[in-house]
């Protein structure tokens, strides 16, 4: 009788550990454990964006890479980054923010416009193989976190505004 409560009771605290290290981050977290996401994460935080993206959401997130805001113009980033400039740098954030969970399969084979939580539209072109968010390609998609979901691209996209 006694191997079997310590069988039963092992079992359950492996359930326990199990359920606990199964569950997904929010998207700030899983974009600071990524280590490709630096510049972004940096940004949100300059742009006090942090308790927003992690906030109960749903939130879709178009995240360049650290090489994708390595691409904008030398001093760009570092200009964004400066208290003077909050304003400008959430209006970008939150271009690359759709409200809801939207994964690729949602919009497979679709060509779709799109209002972000900045309130300007993005285009969405997932009919052709690639898909690009305006001029950036989707390098990697359906990144799931608790609260919405992170598909990685590969450009800075800008808001006409």
């Amino acid at each position: 009788m006694t191997r079997v409560k310590t069988l039963m009771a092992s079992t359950v605290v492996a359930t326990a550990m199990l359920g606990t290290a199964a569950q997904a981050a929010d998207i700030v977290d899983t974009a600071a454990s990524a280590g490709q996401f630096e510049t972004l994460v940096a940004a949100v935080q300059a742009a006090g964006l942090v308790e927003t993206l992690k906030g109960e959401g749903p939130f879709t997130v178009f995240a360049p890479t650290d090489e994708a805001f390595a691409k904008l113009p030398e001093g760009t980033v570092d200009n964004l980054l400066k208290p003077e400039n909050k304003d400008q740098l959430v209006e970008i954030l939150t271009y690359h923010v759709v409200p809801g969970k939207t994964m690729s399969s949602d919009i497979a084979g679709q060509e779709l416009e799109v209002e972000t939580v900045q309130g300007e539209t993005i285009a969405i072109d997932a009919a052709n193989g690639a898909v690009m968010i305006n001029d950036a390609q989707v390098v990697q998609a359906d990144i799931e976190t608790d609260n919405g979901v992170i598909h990685v691209i590969d450009t800075v996209i800008m808001p006409a505004s």
